[in-house]
């Protein structure tokens, strides 16, 4: 005679069982560790944001003289087709008052999964001045080269007044980037973000920048 466990139903419920169990165990790790993880991603933030408008150089050099940007978060809301989205925005200022850049954290779908990025704007935002990948699980060896310091660097300079373009073979036209060779999707993704934060956040730059600052350097 077959036990309840061997019966059709039985097993049905044992999956159900199962599942009920690593679903809340699953659960329980994400609320045990999603705070610390979301600190860590702030604190990388912070310690990226420097970067992202200065350049590695130009930031270290600044935190040695004892003069670190002062970092200033906004929350902005764009409201698009009924539907608002909030970016978080740095504001960085030098210690004399004056704007050395702003910082916009965006995140969307990649190839595999979600990417949230940095970008990084001068003063008056007429320029990119960096970008770096805070989390991305794209495809190892092809996608997840969007992390690479020579591909991100394509961004770094150019102008905010036309949006940026993904091409396959050779950029030459303005604003153009090289997509990563196999990983057209990921780079496409990547610049779509970059693209949407600008053209979103260009125009709120100029409300937030009368908020009492001196000017941008």
């Amino acid at each position: 005679m077959k036990s309840f466990f061997q019966t059709n139903l039985g097993q049905a419920w044992l999956v159900l069982l199962l599942a009920l169990i690593f679903g809340s165990s699953l659960a329980g790790v994400q609320a045990a560790l999603g705070p610390r993880i979301e600190d860590n991603k702030l604190k990388e933030t912070l310690e990226k944001v420097p970067v992202v408008i200065l350049g590695q150089t130009a930031a270290d050099d600044l935190a040695a003289k004892g003069e670190p940007l002062t970092i200033t978060p906004n929350t902005v809301s764009i409201d698009k087709n009924g539907i608002t989205k909030f970016y978080t925005l740095y504001r960085a200022d030098y210690a004399d008052g004056t704007t050395a850049g702003w910082v916009a954290k965006s995140s969307g779908q990649g190839y595999a999964d979600k990417i949230e990025l940095l970008v990084g704007m001068d003063g008056n935002a007429q320029k990119v001045t960096g970008l770096f990948i805070l989390d991305q699980k794209e495809t190892p060896g092809l996608g997840n080269r969007i992390v690479e310091d020579e591909w991100r660097a394509q961004f770094s300079g150019l102008s905010t007044d036309t949006p940026f373009k993904v091409v396959k073979i050779g950029k030459g036209g303005v604003n153009e980037i090289d997509a990563i060779s196999g990983a057209t999707i990921s780079s496409r993704s990547v610049t779509k973000l970059v693209n949407q934060a600008v053209s979103d956040l260009k125009p709120q730059v100029a409300q937030l920048k009368t908020s009492g600052k001196k000017g941008e350097k």
